[in-house]
């Protein structure tokens, strides 16, 4: 057994963070009691997207503002001017502590997946640091266990008390999104007043500068990463830029600091699990960041935390895969969280929390670029993690744009599941809000549901084939909302997961 999902069905008529409409959005949920990352992996590339334990789909075709799933293409990737920007920045920072505020309202300051609950920070993390992103079998065997043993009536007001806590966390999100009472702050993106709907060009006058520039760069003595060599991620020493090339992803992030350099930056990889030594011992430091931050903006601080492992399969990463803090540390104190899901095919980054004191640096641009560059390293190691996801991506909310300058990139085609290149698409979404992206109009959605009685259900503590518990009911809203999730799951998940029914 691995995931236990618990399907909440549709979810309309409720405002929208994006637009302020507020009967506009429309979303389908289920409340994920374990996930593997496999299923995991297979929902995102259904259009899925996970809030914590609340695991959500957007109605594309009814909800106000669209939200397509983005893929990032890091083997690929080249950092726009923009981009180049936000990282001298740090090395300025770093090397001679330079705050250079005044370039602040050019970047995004808001956290860099904000997804389907921009602004609503609070909930959407604590959430996060209680997922389990794992195989649950002998953790679900033992919870079945203890209910029939020692906890006996205890158990079960436990488990009443989690289901109808995520009720309520589902009011509060509206289906993972914001509430009425959520106030969004962000600040304008990259390449303000720029038409993305049109791919980024540059002339060769343009191109031939910029080389020249970067050579004179390249002139400095040869010297340690420094204080931004990467702890506990991949080791990794980029080689160094031919002088006819435009310096790479690595070489920006790892330039050589002076050895006298105003501050040291590491980069930590933790798992999310208090059983972490690192994880454990840095709690208290990164929960009061979290306070911090979230007292900031929204004034909503959190006030739970649970435990989740991480999956070691021989042929995965070094550090396993599952859910992991990307720890910021200038000079011996956090700045900054990365919240990132490494999955079989990605690096899926899912929330950013920082010290609100650095927003000059720019952390949620210069976090993306890390985490670009770290699924690069992944990939060294295992060949098929070569995707970066970026959660949504809304081309009608003009706040939400600066993801489509992350290129190379696709959208998610919301009818056939394939992907399509951004730039294919841009003109169809300049028409219209909803698109298929797929031209092939015979094309089909090839992991649909054919075969709902194979479908699996955990029903009164036994797994049974949907087939057999179909049977069991008299009640014709049951098959309609088992369909429904069969539909929007597709075939290989529905008979994977176990779809927990009362």
């Amino acid at each position: 057994m691995g995931s236990v999902v618990e399907y909440k069905g549709l979810k309309a008529g409720y405002h929208c963070g994006y637009c302020d409409c507020e009967e506009g959005k429309a979303s389908c949920g289920m409340w994920a009691h374990s996930m593997t990352v496999q299923d995991y992996q297979d929902l995102i590339d259904r259009g899925w997207r996970r809030s914590g334990k609340y695991v959500y789909k957007p109605v594309m075709n009814q909800t106000c503002c669209p939200q397509y799933t983005i893929r990032c293409r890091p083997l690929q990737f080249q950092p726009s001017k923009s981009h180049k920007k936000v990282l001298k920045k740090m090395l300025k920072f770093l090397a001679k502590g330079e705050i250079s505020r005044g370039n602040c309202e050019d970047e995004p300051m808001e956290p860099a997946m904000e997804d389907a609950v921009a602004g609503d920070f609070g909930l959407i993390n604590k959430l996060d640091i209680q997922c389990d992103l794992k195989t649950l079998s002998d953790d679900l065997k033992e919870s079945l266990e203890s209910e029939e043993k020692k906890k006996g009536k205890s158990s079960k007001k436990e488990e009443s008390n989690e289901l109808s806590r995520s009720q309520d966390i589902e009011e509060k999100l509206g289906s993972g999104e914001p509430s009425h009472s959520v106030k969004v702050h962000t600040a304008p993106k990259p390449g303000k007043g720029a038409d993305l709907s049109k791919p980024p060009c540059r002339k060769a006058k343009e191109i031939r500068k910029e080389r020249k520039r970067l050579k004179l760069m390249q002139q400095n003595p040869d010297g340690e990463l420094g204080g931004l060599q990467a702890r506990r991620e991949p080791s990794f020493c980029p080689p160094k830029a031919k002088s006819n090339q435009p310096k790479s992803l690595e070489d920006l992030i790892f330039e050589s600091l002076p050895e006298n350099a105003s501050h040291k930056l590491e980069v930590r990889l933790v798992p999310v699990s208090f059983e972490d030594p690192e994880f454990k011992s840095s709690f208290s430091q990164s929960f009061s960041l979290y306070v911090k931050y979230q007292m900031a903006i929204h004034q909503d601080p959190p006030d739970e935390c649970g435990k989740t492992e991480a999956e070691n399969p021989p042929n995965g990463p070094d550090c396993g895969y599952g859910s992991f803090h990307q720890q910021y540390w200038l000079d011996g104190k956090i700045i900054a969280v990365g919240v990132i899901d490494i999955l079989p095919y990605c690096v899926s980054s899912v929330y950013l929390y920082y010290d609100p004191d650095y927003s000059f640096l720019s952390l949620g641009v210069y976090s993306a670029l890390r985490e670009i560059a770290f699924t690069r390293q992944l990939h060294e190691k295992t060949s098929q993690l070569n995707y970066y996801y970026m959660g949504f991506y809304i081309h009608s909310c003009p706040k939400m744009k600066y993801k489509g300058q992350y290129r190379p990139s696709d959208l998610l085609c919301p009818e056939t599941y394939v992907w399509v290149p951004i730039e294919q698409c841009l003109p169809s979404l300049e028409n219209s809000k909803y698109c298929r992206f797929n031209q092939d109009p015979q094309a089909v959605d090839e992991g649909r549901s054919q075969e709902p009685d194979r479908l699996q259900v955990l029903y009164k503590k036994v797994v049974m084939p949907y087939g057999v518990y179909r049977k069991q009911q008299k009640d014709p809203s049951e098959e309609a909302a088992v369909l429904q999730y069969a539909r929007l799951v597709g075939q290989a998940c529905s008979e994977r997961m176990l779809l927990f029914r009362s």
